[in-house]
């Protein structure tokens, strides 16, 4: 069993009071039946010096959270598609500036929907959507949850999130719908990465989830990551409440009972914290993990600079997804402000979260990272700056 070491929170320059104080914060929410149960892990210095489970793993059931609790990490599932996508380039079996179509060509014949007056009309690209454009969510595409414009109500007409059809399939449908932005022209989260998984795919000659289980996952311990659960391991998932505490509509989550045939690099992986840790710890040694090296340095800080610089955000839901002070890099927001968040930070921290209220961050300045896990899809705008505001008190040194 591959673990991190441990240390006490004071021992990596953390307040033990203020690391209790998160823990009874949670346990707060816990109590009055908000949030089902967490895994709270902080580390620093290349230590772990928090580590707890509090409340349930499954509500219905009673089952209580453990360590090795197994969560639907959703987007988190982004960060490690662009990881492996950015070892291809390493061993130089893409270029960053290639056109999707190069790998993809069903994607050669898209065109950009333009709205006008409720009607919209088909206009060429300016430009082929790159390889880097899908890493940073500027290739044009989007996500049917984030608005109601033709392109995304074309989505949810195909059942774009369907996990029936391979990822290839998922490209022929996706392909086949109109471009909601110019590519290159405006930031907007997107299934960009869902196309990411089937280019590792095409590149590597090998399903995604085979290509990351011997590539990844493998080489850095990561023993309970992967596209499915096994059976006798459906007994650890965590479990969110089946009515919303909030009284909104509980969001649908992916039932691991029922196999798949997706492989979906935007949001299909299960993880559990230890394994995300180990991911995690491996990016803030600058891609080395127990002397298995993935990504050279200078990769892994390319890839957590901003890469928008003066390209917009798109109006709307994904400005939520990226507050003021941050920019994105390839597979992870990246603060680049020491102000004008709502949440304290260090320059060059990098960032993101699953929609089922995962969440972690990584500040190379602190040596430090942070993993919240939970299944509360409708409160995960909350607890995230909540988890991050308090983990960034503890530090005291």
């Amino acid at each position: 069993m591959h673990n991190l070491p441990f240390a006490t929170p004071a021992d990596v320059g953390l307040c033990p009071l203020r690391a209790q104080r998160l823990l009874d914060v949670l346990q707060v929410e816990i109590d009055r039946q908000r949030l089902p149960g967490a895994v709270a892990l902080v580390a620093r210095r290349g230590k772990v010096a928090l580590f707890e489970h509090l409340g349930r793993q499954d509500p219905a059931a009673g089952t209580p959270m453990t360590r090795d609790s197994i969560f639907r990490i959703y987007s988190m599932t982004k960060p490690i598609v662009s990881v492996a996508t950015m070892m291809l380039m390493e061993q130089g079996r893409l270029l960053l500036n290639d056109p999707v179509a190069k790998y993809l060509p069903e994607f050669a014949s898209q065109q950009v929907a333009v709205e006008q007056g409720g009607q919209f009309c088909l206009e060429p690209v300016d430009r082929a959507p790159t390889v880097q454009d899908l890493l940073r969510h500027t290739a044009g595409l989007t996500y049917e949850f984030l608005g109601d414009a033709s392109v995304q109500r074309q989505y949810t007409a195909v059942n774009i999130g369907s996990r029936a059809r391979t990822n290839e399939e998922y490209c022929e449908v996706l392909a086949g719908i109109p471009l909601r932005f110019q590519p290159g022209s405006i930031w907007e989260y997107s299934r960009a990465t869902d196309v990411l998984g089937r280019l590792v795919e095409v590149v590597s000659g090998q399903p995604l989830g085979t290509y990351l289980a011997e590539h990844l996952f493998e080489p850095l311990g990561m023993t309970d990551t992967g596209f499915t659960v096994p059976e006798h391991h459906l007994s650890r998932m965590a479990e969110p409440f089946a009515h919303d505490p909030d009284g909104g509509v509980p969001m649908a989550v992916t039932d691991f009972r029922k196999p798949g045939r997706m492989e979906g690099g935007g949001g299909g992986l299960v993880s559990t914290a230890r394994d995300y840790a180990r991911f995690l710890q491996f990016m803030l040694n600058k891609g080395s993990l127990d002397g298995v090296r993935l990504l050279g340095p200078r990769i892994v800080d390319y890839m957590t600079a901003d890469h928008l610089g003066s390209i917009p955000v798109a109006e709307g839901a994904s400005e939520a997804l990226l507050p003021a002070g941050h920019g994105f890099g390839l597979g992870f927001a990246v603060r680049t402000a020491k102000g004008i968040a709502p949440t304290p930070g260090s320059p060059g921290m990098y960032y993101w979260g699953g929609i089922a209220g995962t969440t972690f961050f990584v500040d190379p300045a602190e040596e430090l990272f942070a993993i919240l896990m939970i299944q509360a899809p409708n409160q995960r705008e909350f607890y995230r700056p909540l988890f991050r505001d308090m983990v960034y008190a503890m530090l005291v040194d």
